[in-house]
């Protein structure tokens, strides 16, 4: 698997840790160790879902690539599991001393830590007119945008995330410290865009930037009573848009019997053509909140952090086409599957859609981990539920006449035991000799 690069069943004596890494000397002081019972360990061990946190013995703050590097080398001579932006039994590294954000504006990149949020990024560099194609709601950590895909409002005209990657600064297994380019290393290149923290620690990643006026959009509210016009709106906007600057995010939720459509309409300029979105606009809403706005304030329209603190699974669906005989199959897997969840222990379902253009896996020539292959499909659901909901969407989608039998499913939503071949195809063995031949484990 290539979910951590120590996979072990014995768990050593995590002091043992602390004690070799203070007792090497390169070590910085500024690097630092933290036990159960501090509130740095607590933030260190903090993430969104319950379901994917678990405590670890310790937590590693390292103040530099360097002491990743040392580090590295004492996990792996004791076995010792640890992990990144994902949780572990064993040692937490947290990346908060990696928070720069720094814009270089002749050659029109920036260079982003690992320790930050996409919130933080959109808004510093909101002084410059820039930003760069990254998570496109509130909260979300970097690693997981730029080492897993990265779908964004602007990815219709820019691509995915990884399409948008300079350069990584990755601390390898045997401590070496690399800058990773297409040029200076393709083959990591390749396995970080797409491939996870299975090569190393990414500390850094530097990417394209591209200039950000104001932008038009925000949330729009619908009741079940309008769910019907909802869909027959959605599916006319994906068979007639085709203005890249144009992007729809629609989420039905089912909460204690309750059903809301939150839909996000985006235009990247202060104030969209005549026509795009007048079939949504005109349904009656429960609320809405659509103005001429920044992009980082648009980021923060949709309530993703209400839903936080919980467990949680996701699922990826790849969709050709959103017809209306599809939209109506999501809207009753909604009902159904909110019903039995009702019935049971469970909190919320969410099913979400978001049509993109075909040309956004056109953006770039450099191949990438994922997609590995540039026609994946031409939309997405995410869903946040087991896998029974989203195999029969996807036979039905293949019912229906929509070639999506073969599509890859998109690393970053995936239930666990997905298997490698579902996400990477033909690539898990060059990733697997990828790996090899950087030290991984």
């Amino acid at each position: 698997m290539f979910y951590s690069l120590v996979q072990v069943d014995d768990t050593p004596s995590f002091p043992v840790f602390y004690s070799n890494l203070r007792s090497a000397a390169a070590v910085s002081p500024a690097s630092k160790v933290y036990y159960n019972g501090s509130l740095q360990y607590i933030d260190d061990n903090e993430h969104w879902a319950t379901s994917g946190s678990q405590p670890s013995a310790c937590s590693f703050e390292p103040a530099n690539a360097q002491d990743i590097g040392i580090a590295l080398q004492l996990l792996g001579e004791d076995q010792t599991p640890f992990a990144g932006f994902q949780s572990t039994p064993g040692v937490q590294i947290a990346l908060f001393s990696f928070s720069q954000v720094i814009y270089d504006s002749n050659a029109q990149t920036v260079t982003i830590g690992m320790g930050l949020i996409w919130d933080d990024v959109y808004s510093q560099l909101q002084q410059y007119n820039v930003t760069v194609i990254g998570a496109k709601t509130t909260g979300v950590g970097i690693g997981g945008i730029v080492l897993g895909g990265g779908y964004s409002y602007l990815s219709n005209q820019y691509g995915l995330s990884v399409d948008n990657i300079v350069s990584f600064e990755l601390v390898m297994p045997n401590d070496t410290v690399a800058n990773i380019t297409s040029s200076s290393s393709p083959d990591l290149f390749y396995g970080l865009r797409g491939g996870f923290n299975n090569f190393g620690v990414v500390t850094t990643v530097t990417m394209k930037t591209y200039t950000q006026s104001q932008v038009w959009g925000g949330l729009i509210v619908y009741g079940s009573n309008q769910w019907d016009a909802v869909n027959n709106a959605t599916a006319n906007f994906v068979s007639t848009v085709t203005n890249p600057k144009a992007c729809l995010y629609s989420t039905t939720d089912y909460a204690s019997g309750v059903t809301v459509i939150l839909t996000i309409l985006f235009y990247n300029a202060p104030t969209p053509p005549d026509g795009i979105f007048d079939e949504l606009l005109v349904i009656s809403p429960s609320a809405k909140d659509i103005s001429t706005r920044t992009y980082s304030d648009l980021i923060q329209t949709l309530p993703v952090n209400a839903s936080s603190g919980l467990r949680a699974m996701f699922h990826w669906v790849p969709i050709e086409q959103f017809t209306m005989p599809m939209l109506e199959m999501v809207k009753n897997q909604s009902l159904f599957y909110g019903e039995k969840l009702s019935e049971s222990r469970g909190f919320l379902i969410s099913y979400d859609i978001i049509p993109i253009l075909p040309s956004l896996y056109s953006h770039s020539d450099i191949p990438s981990a994922f997609p590995s292959s540039q026609d994946s499909g031409q939309g997405y659901s995410f869903i946040e539920l087991g896998a029974e909901s989203a195999a029969y969407m996807k036979q039905f989608a293949v019912d229906t006449g929509q070639d999506v039998v073969n599509a890859l499913i998109y690393p970053n939503c995936v239930p666990p035991g997905t298997a490698l071949e579902d996400m990477y195809g033909d690539a898990v063995s060059t990733l697997h000799s990828i790996r090899s031949a950087c030290g991984s484990r």
